[in-house]
């Protein structure tokens, strides 16, 4: 996703809240109670509490920062994850449980296992384009895995920030779990501070610089980044559902969505009438002036409004192309004749721009994704399987989905991470439960005499023993 403000010097009166939520925090954890099934199901039930009860301030305040559509807002603000916390709450004990594993006959009579424990002390650093989805689900893990956290919710969306502040202490266990609001300071001071893990959705740039202050206190970390999700389209693709599914997945949210597909590649036998369909489907889906509609998001603030307007300067735009600052309002718009050195093509776009690019094969289209930096998300249209399976040993992307766009995303069993430049380590479902663990090694054993064959003397004949063992 674009960058965020850059990470700077952090002024005196940012330093005490930060620098103490850290240390509160951490003497906290020590004192055990977080590692409990019953205190991670009571955190687990009273978030979704928070959920039920707030619902009408979350999307107003969503609407506010926003102006997101309340249908759109329920469902990946609040409906995401209410689902995760009750997968979360079902499944816990079972996650929680001790995972048994073989162990090798010389180290028999023995007993191996895998203990999930707490990491620890965790800060989450959350992006602005789903403000509240993104503080909520990592913190729905940081939970189930016993741990206690720092949320630092983005200052871009400060309706929703102070939402959280507000209502987070009220709700969940308040020494376990703290609010810190702020921007560029706040942030940096956190950064400072010695956590046990950090995890942060956002820029790639800022994701270096997170990285790096982490490394200062070997602190792993989780980076949800984005980057240039392309979608692929072949001959065999249903153009009509193919049209109706990407300009969902694009113009949701306004584009400001981390893998909503960043640029079309079309062959060239259909790339016409593809971009007839989308056209079609815009005004089907947002009128014949989509400013009017209620079902388009706006721009979060003016520094990138007008960065995306910058990209329409000089583009052979299709349809859209209409913005107005004073709303922060972009038109879908559909870009045609890009090159690969276009400004658009880039960086990231993360807005109501989709760029149409028509290739001759399935092979100079893998070409043409495998020149940029590996994609959060990658998206293939096609009912041909001897293309898709061409396509997913062709290239390389944190997720894929084929013939739609981001479903992959809404399946808890599944991975959600980037790979590269898109990011480091994945979330959700049972991923996010261990992302925020510790996977500790333990064998249990008697005390019945050991095989001499392990002691010395190292004779050869245990030499000879233990080329036999291995």
């Amino acid at each position: 996703m674009p960058s965020s403000p850059r990470v700077s010097s952090p002024s005196a009166q940012a330093d005490e809240p930060a620098s103490s939520a850290a240390r509160a925090l951490s003497a906290h954890f020590k004192r055990g109670s977080t590692k409990s099934l019953s205190w991670r199901l009571s955190q687990l039930d009273a978030l979704e509490h928070f959920l039920m009860e707030r619902e009408q301030d979350i999307l107003d305040a969503l609407h506010a920062d926003l102006r997101k559509p309340p249908l759109e807002a329920l469902t990946s603000e609040i409906g995401v994850p209410t689902s995760e916390l009750r997968l979360a709450r079902k499944k816990l004990a079972a996650w929680m449980k001790p995972e048994r594993v073989r162990t090798p006959l010389l180290l028999m009579p023995a007993r191996s296992y895998v203990y999930r424990e707490p990491l620890g002390v965790t800060l989450i650093i959350a992006a602005w384009n789903y403000p509240f989805q993104l503080i909520v689900l990592p913190l729905i893990g940081a939970i189930a895995a016993g741990n206690c956290a720092a949320l630092k919710p983005s200052e871009l969306a400060p309706n929703v920030s102070a939402l959280l502040a507000k209502w987070i202490p009220k709700y969940l266990d308040r020494d376990a779990i703290r609010v810190v609001e702020g921007g560029i300071p706040e942030t940096t001071t956190l950064l400072q501070q010695n956590w046990d893990h950090i995890f942060y959705t956002g820029s790639a740039r800022v994701g270096r610089i997170v990285m790096e202050a982490a490394a200062k206190h070997l602190t792993p970390v989780t980076l949800e980044l984005g980057g240039k999700s392309p979608c692929i389209v072949d001959e065999s693709a249903d153009l009509e559902t193919t049209a109706k599914r990407i300009v969902y997945g694009k113009f949701f949210n306004a584009g400001q969505t981390c893998v909503a597909p960043d640029y079309v590649l079309v062959h060239d036998r259909v790339h016409d009438a593809l971009v007839n369909r989308m056209v079609s489907t815009i005004r089907e889906f947002y009128g014949d002036d989509p400013k009017q509609s209620a079902d388009l998001s706006r721009i979060v603030n003016e520094q990138h409004h007008a960065r995306l307007r910058r990209f329409l300067d000089g583009a052979d735009i299709v349809t859209g192309g209409q913005t107005d600052p004073s709303e922060r309002y972009v038109a879908p718009t559909i870009v045609k004749n890009v090159g690969e050195d276009d400004p658009m093509m880039q960086e990231e776009i993360f807005g109501p721009i989709l760029p149409v690019i028509s290739f001759s094969s399935v092979e100079s289209a893998i070409g043409f994704v495998n020149r940029q930096a590996k994609p959060l998300a990658l998206y293939l249209f096609s009912r041909d399987e001897a293309v898709q399976d061409l396509v997913l040993a062709g290239t390389s992307a944190g997720g894929t989905a084929i013939n739609h766009v981001w479903l992959h995303v809404g399946v808890p069993e599944l991975p959600f991470g980037g790979v590269g430049e898109s990011g480091m380590g994945a979330y959700h479902g049972r991923h996010s439960f261990e992302v925020f663990s510790h996977r500790r090694s333990v064998l249990k054993k008697g005390t019945l005499p050991d095989a001499p064959l392990l002691f010395p003397p190292y004779t050869a004949r245990k030499m000879r023993w233990f080329k036999k063992l291995f």
